[in-house]
C-alpha cells in the first residue's frame, strides 16, 4: 500500500478520540516513526488543543473544519513530509521557531553547540553565525545574553527570510529593527566586510558526505534542503573554508565553534590546529557522540 493512499476510504467517527485513533492507524500503516506521538501532535495543532484534551475530553466533537484539516495533515505526514514542515514550527532551546522547506529543522543535538557558546558569551559580544538557516543558533544566543549583537549569513535568500521572521518573533520587532540581529545573503564570509571582526564565530555547516545523503530517512533526504546537508565528498568541504577564513574576522582571543558529525571530531580538530588555533576541544552530545569542536584564535598582535 502506497503511503499517499493509506488513509483513503477510512470510516471514522467525529469525536476527538476517534479522530486521533484514525490518524494513529494511518501513520502506523505508513510506517511513520513515532506514529502515535505524531498523530496526537497533529491533532492538537489542527484543533488548537493540548495534551490534556485527549485524556480528559476525548468525547469532544470535532468541527468539519478540524476534521478536514486533520485528514490533510495526516495524509501529508503519511507521505513522509516532516511534521515540523506541516505545523510550520519547531521548539529549540525553549523557544519556538518558524520553519519551512527552505531551512533545516532545528535539532536537539544543535542545542549542545548553543550551550557551549553560551558558556563563553559575555555581555556586549559580537557574534557571526555562518549558514544560519532558520537563525535558531544566533537568535538563541542573543535571547539568552545581554546586549550582544550578531550577524547571520546564508547562501539561501528564502532561508534568510525565515530567519528574519524568527528574529521578530524571538527578539521582538523593535529589537530586530534596531539591528540587534542582522541577516545577509552570501557564501559564508562573502557577506562580511573585510574589516568586520567578531568575538565569536559559530556554524552548523553542511557536513554530510554526498554519498551518505541518499541513505538518510525520507523526511531528511527528500524534504530538507539539499544544500544545507551536502558537505561534499568527504563532509569536510565547509570546515576547511570556514577555518581558513575565520581568523581574518576574529579578534585576537576570539573563538570558533563548529557543530560536527559524530565521526568528524579528529579531522576538524586537526584542521583547527593546523590553522593555528589553540585550546582546541571536542564536546559530546547527550548520546555520547562528538558534536562540537571549539578553537581559540591567536592573532599575530596577540602573540
Amino acid at each position: 500500500m502506497k503511503p499517499q493512499n493509506v488513509c483513503a476510504g477510512s470510516d471514522i467517527g467525529c469525536s476527538y478520540e476517534a479522530l486521533y485513533e484514525w490518524g494513529r492507524q494511518c501513520l502506523s500503516l505508513a510506517e511513520i516513526p513515532e506514529a502515535q506521538l505524531d498523530a496526537r501532535l497533529l491533532l492538537e495543532w489542527c484543533c488548537g488543543t493540548d495534551r490534556n484534551t485527549l485524556l480528559v475530553h476525548g468525547d469532544r466533537v470535532v468541527s468539519a473544519e478540524e476534521y478536514d484539516r486533520y485528514r490533510q495533515a495526516v495524509d501529508r505526514r503519511s507521505r513522509r513530509i516532516p511534521l515540523q514542515y506541516i505545523t510550520g514550527e519547531q521548539e529549540f532551546m525553549g523557544l519556538t521557531f518558524v520553519v519551512n522547506e527552505n531551512v533545516l529543522i532545528p535539532r536537539q543535538d544543535t542545542e549542545i553547540l548553543v550551550e557551549e557558546v553560551l558558556k563563553n558569551l559575555h555581555d556586549g559580544m559580537h557574534i557571526l553565525d555562518l549558514c544560519t538557516g532558520s537563525g535558531c543558533i544566533l537568535l538563541s544566543l542573543l535571547q539568552y545574553s545581554n546586549d550582544s549583537t550578531g550577524i547571520g549569513t546564508d547562501y539561501s535568500e528564502p532561508a534568510l527570510q525565515v530567519a528574519q521572521q524568527n528574529a521578530e518573533r524571538i527578539l521582538g520587532k523593535r529589537a530586530a529593527e534596531k539591528g540587534r540581529a542582522l541577516f545577509r545573503q552570501g557564501d559564508l564570509f562573502q557577506a562580511i566586510d573585510k574589516e568586520e571582526r567578531f568575538d565569536l564565530i559559530v556554524s552548523n555547516p553542511p557536513y554530510i558526505r554526498t554519498d551518505v545523503i541518499k541513505t538518510l530517512m525520507p523526511e531528511v533526504r527528500d524534504y530538507e534542503p539539499f544544500l544545507a546537508l551536502d558537505g561534499r565528498e568527504d563532509g569536510l568541504f565547509f570546515y576547511r573554508r570556514i577555518i581558513e577564513q575565520a581568523g581574518a574576522h576574529l579578534y585576537g582571543g576570539g573563538m570558533l565553534f563548529l557543530e560536527i558529525g559524530y565521526d568528524q571530531g579528529e579531522d576538524v580538530s586537526r584542521l583547527l590546529r593546523e590553522a593555528g588555533y589553540t585550546d582546541v576541544e571536542i564536546y559530546k552530545d547527550y548520546a555520547g557522540n562528538n558534536r562540537v569542536v571549539q578553537g581559540t584564535y591567536k592573532s599575530i598582535a596577540a602573540k
